[in-house]
């Protein structure tokens, strides 16, 4: 059943108190936060109000100049000009109305008569390059005028002083442009006063703008001032009041005057090119521009003050009209988002929450000192339990406090901890030793100190009787020579009962009784208390036992310790046996492989068995090396053990070798030498010769020549079959005029009267189906390769390229050719290249019965070794075509062993056995070749490998000098290994 969760009495004081001062802090904060809330929309309010109104006030301030200025031109003499030259003349005064008037970008009189005189102000580069005026052009003069058929226009620029600085043709503007058609024009014309025209592009540089006009007293003339409104915009981002906050003037329509400057990214900015000058709010992409502008429609342009959600944001907005000069009033619309509008609530209200916490945490502290002082011993053994959890021992658990039910739980944990903390150094050390007979010595040693014993002996049960293992004092002295055998029945009462219970014993032993048990020398006196703890395993059987001497008698919790250990001493003993017979029945069954594989031939009798000691004695001259490529080789037992089973299986894959192939002396040998046969066909062929003799002289011809041509046809065919007698025994190469021979003798004939088809093996009579019989009598060649000689290749039998093993071998078409000329015919040696493949066909399955073995973590290296001793250094080799890099340095020393024992074996039926200089000079030419590993054939010379193994394993007829130095090797043991 699952507990609720506890608490402790102090934490419980501490919650409540604490979430009282918090509460009550959390509710000033909530009401002043709403308080705030109220403040900053009334303060939104207002500010709109005042931007509102500071518009109306900077406008006119803006615009005030401007109206003067036009209505000061239109009372001047210029208006009543008639020349450019005259009109140039008040040019000053022009210049005088815009530097007064800011917000005019130009000044200009449209006359009855079509003339036009505009003066623009070259404020900025942008104003420069629109008229395309000098760099210093502060003012661009237009004039049109239509005193003849066509009108002309030029535009004069004139720096800050009036000083003139060109003059270019315009008579394109003044063919285009008419001032008597323009809005502005007749708006003044058809007007007493001042009139202000509704927005538009000017027609000079395409900006968006007004215009005040004011037509003349005489009416001949209308003086007009340009004014943008991009200064709108600016006014409004001027007046924000967050960063966020939105600002927009409107006109009664809903078009968009100016905007603050702050365009979101999502939004879509409207081409102020287009005819449709301003656009509707909805045209920006800014959904609470297009929310409040939609709202103004609704209200009919009232005054607002309301809290909009769009898109998830809440905004605080206000709509006010404007009264606008010389026409329609104008809405300021304003929008501040929540978040930035109560920032400062907010902030006031995180304030008041962390005082608040920090009066909790200045209440909290002493309440909180007290009730952890009396809880503080607890703590620490629970942290300290919370270690053993995690199995960590170092640190001790002894609390001191005054009170005594938790001084009693302290000292019961902390003899936990340390009874625990023995127990697994004791199972650490029986991991970390695997030998049983180095295990044994630090088991009895970890027993005497935990049993506080002066002496102690350590038997394992053999049959009937105690083997002494191990026996040592306290101080570590070895005391076993002066120990035997221990038969059961004769041992003492304390041991037979203990043997016989399976269970701890502990009693007295005088000296006496331990002088008697042949134990004297482990007596502490005339009285000693001894403990006798059996080792039994979990088929109840005795697998030894332990016996410790004191000077007291043994505790009853210490009894009980110890038992426990010598139940796990019986387990750590059981497994490693248990091991250590597995190892020894897997190495029996790796050297009963290997004896069936070398007592499968008579011939190559031992050859499993020397290549493991070979390469032993080469693995441990390169770990004994001190210089040279192998001064830093090492091998782990693990490798050693590879090593060792890899060197015994290396040749596995023969046992699939048929053995007339292994065994095969001759070239026309299979299960028998077919010599036979070709000799009996010989013998027919003589038998015949002798017949055509007799049958020749019976015939009346002369017995002379008869005689003669049969001798003759008699030592031709001696000759012949000594000759393929010869060749079949492969000991010449065979040169194009041998094997033009064999094929002239192979061309004789001889008589066959019999059926070849009967009595024959099922496979046999398979291989003739498909061959028309011959009809008897037949002509059979004297040495032929027939259809029935060719044996098929399975799939089975077939290397497939893209093999898990890696195997890269170029496969004969068939699995045997027992062709007679075809074997005959075979350039050096007794084997043909289905023969040979199929010799060289055992390091294949070799490796194919290796990898399908499950051998353990630290043998898994073993069919790399085993499989790769017919690899050459430079690739060359088989079956991988593996390279020097590609293989191990295990590998390569089995490769060298191999070799070695190969060309030095006296028991090979096809060759001599070769002397150790012989041996060791292929083995230099191989070397040279990088057939084997250069490095391991200059150590196999320096340390003497050769020697010892020649002088173990080698006819004493076949060890003759060596001069290493010969291939550049210096001798690296002690005295001379050249002998």
């Amino acid at each position: 059943m699952r507990l609720p969760r506890a608490l402790p009495l102090h934490q419980y004081l501490w919650v409540l108190f604490g979430s009282l001062v918090f509460l009550v802090g959390a509710l000033s904060c909530g009401i002043n936060y709403l308080m705030t809330k109220a403040a900053l929309e009334a303060a939104t309010a207002d500010t709109t109000r005042r931007i509102s109104q500071q518009m109306l006030d900077e406008v006119d301030e803006l615009l005030a100049p401007a109206q003067i200025a036009v209505k000061l031109v239109s009372h001047s003499s210029l208006a009543e000009a008639r020349t450019l030259q005259a009109r140039m003349a008040r040019l000053g005064l022009v210049r005088d109305a815009l530097e007064n008037a800011p917000a005019l970008q130009s000044l200009y009189i449209g006359y009855a008569d079509g003339a036009f005189f505009y003066v623009r102000s070259l404020r900025q580069d942008s104003d420069r390059a629109i008229f395309k005026a000098p760099a210093t052009a502060a003012y661009a003069v237009r004039s049109v005028e239509r005193s003849g058929t066509a009108p002309t226009g030029q535009t004069s620029f004139f720096d800050a002083d009036l000083a003139h600085l060109s003059t270019v043709d315009d008579t394109d503007f003044a063919r285009r442009f008419d001032p008597r058609a323009r809005a502005w024009y007749q708006a003044a014309m058809a007007s007493e006063a001042l009139v202000r025209t509704d927005p538009y592009l000017f027609f000079s540089d395409r900006e968006a703008g007004s215009t005040f006009a004011s037509r003349t007293p005489e009416r001949r003339a209308v003086v007009g001032g340009d004014f943008r409104l991009d200064f709108l915009g600016q006014m409004l981002a001027r007046k924000k009041a967050t960063a966020s906050t939105m600002l927009a003037l409107l006109d009664s329509r809903g078009k968009v005057l100016g905007i603050d400057s702050r365009l979101p990214e999502s939004s879509t900015a409207p081409d102020v090119a287009q005819a449709d000058l301003h656009a509707a709010a909805g045209a920006y992409g800014i959904p609470i521009l297009t929310a409040l502008a939609s709202a103004m429609s609704s209200s009919g342009g009232a005054p607002r003050r309301e809290t909009l959600s769009v898109d998830g944001v809440t905004w605080y907005t206000t709509t006010d009209p404007i009264p606008a000069p010389k026409g329609k009033p104008l809405f300021l619309l304003s929008a501040v988002p929540e978040d930035e509008l109560l920032a400062d609530a907010r902030y006031q209200a995180w304030i008041g929450i962390a005082v608040t916490v920090g009066i909790v945490l200045l209440c909290m502290p002493l309440l909180w000192l007290v009730s952890r002082r009396i809880a503080r011993p607890l703590d620490v053994l629970s942290e300290g339990l919370e270690g053993i959890h995690h199995f960590d021992f170092h640190h001790p658990l002894s609390v001191q406090t005054q009170i005594r039910e938790v001084n009693a739980l302290s000292s019961a944990t902390e003899q936990m901890r340390q009874t625990i903390r023995r127990f697994l150094i004791i199972v650490q050390a029986i991991a970390a030793e695997g030998r049983l007979e180095q295990l044994l010595p630090v088991l009895l040693k970890k027993t005497l100190n935990e049993a506080e014993g002066k002496a102690g002996i350590f038997y394992l049960a053999d049959g009937d009787d105690l083997a002494v293992v191990a026996a040592q004092d306290c101080y570590g002295n070895d005391m076993a020579p002066g120990l035997s055998r221990l038969s059961l029945g004769q041992a003492l009462p304390l041991i037979r009962t203990a043997a016989s219970e399976g269970s701890p014993q502990s009693g007295c032993l005088t000296k006496d009784e331990l002088q008697s048990a042949a134990l004297g020398a482990l007596s502490l006196g005339e009285v000693n208390h001894a403990v006798a703890m059996p080792l039994v395993n979990r088929q109840h059987e005795l697998q030894g036992l332990i016996l410790v001497l004191r000077e007291t008698p043994m505790e009853a919790a210490q009894l009980a310790f110890v038992s426990t250990l010598a139940s796990l001493y019986a387990g750590a003993i059981e497994v490693r046996e248990l091991t250590n017979a597995q190892r020894e029945l897997f190495n029996a069954f790796i050297r009963l492989l290997a004896d069936a594989i070398d007592a499968k031939s008579p011939h190559t009798g031992g050859h499993c068995s020397r290549v493991p000691e070979l390469a032993r004695m080469l693995a441990q001259a390169a770990c004994d090396a001190r210089e040279g490529p192998f001064q830093s080789f090492s091998m782990s037992e693990a490798q050693w053990e590879a090593l060792h089973v890899a060197a015994w299986l290396h040749d596995c894959g023969k046992v699939t070798t048929p053995e007339y192939i292994i065994d095969k002396a001759t070239k026309l040998e299979t299960l028998y030498d077919r010599l036979h046969e070709v000799r009996m066909r010989f013998e027919v062929l003589k038998r015949e010769a002798e017949i055509r003799c007799l049958r020749g002289i019976a015939a009346g011809e002369d017995a002379a020549d008869a005689i003669s041509r049969r001798d003759t046809t008699l030592q031709e065919l001696d000759d012949d079959f000594a000759f393929v007698a010869e060749c079949n025994q492969g000991g010449e190469s065979m040169d194009a005029g041998r094997k033009e021979r064999l094929r002239r003798i192979a061309a004789r004939t001889w008589t066959r009267t019999l059926d070849d088809r009967i009595g024959l093996s099922p496979d046999e009579r398979a291989r003739k189906a498909g061959i028309p019989a011959a009809a008897l009598p037949a002509q059979e060649p004297l040495l032929a390769d027939k259809p029935e000689h060719l044996v098929p290749r399975s799939v089975h039998d077939t290397i497939a390229a893209g093999n898990p093993w890696g195997f890269k071998r170029n496969t004969p078409a068939y699995l045997y050719h027992r062709g007679e000329l075809h074997n005959l015919m075979v350039g050096r040696g007794t084997l043909c290249e289905e023969e040979r493949f199929k010799i060289e066909d055992h390091i294949v399955q070799t490796q194919i019965m290796l990898s399908r073995l499950p051998f353990p973590k630290h043998l898994r290296q073993v069919p790399e070794i085993a499989g790769s001793h017919h690899e050459k250094m430079d690739g060359t080799g088989y079956p991988r075509q593996l390279r020097q890099e590609d293989m191990s340095p295990l590998a390569r020393m089995l490769a060298v062993a191999d070799i070695f024992e190969a060309l030095t074996a006296a028991d090979r039926p096809y060759k001599k056995a070769k002397t150790l200089s012989e041996s060791v000079h292929i083995m230099s030419v191989a070397a040279a070749q990088h057939h084997i590993d250069p490095e391991l054939f200059q150590l196999f010379l320096a340390s003497g490998v050769y020697m010892q193994y020649a002088q173990r394993f080698m006819h004493a007829d076949q060890i003759d000098e060596v001069d290493i130095a010969r291939y550049g090797v210096r001798s690296t043991t002690r005295g001379s290994a050249e002998t």
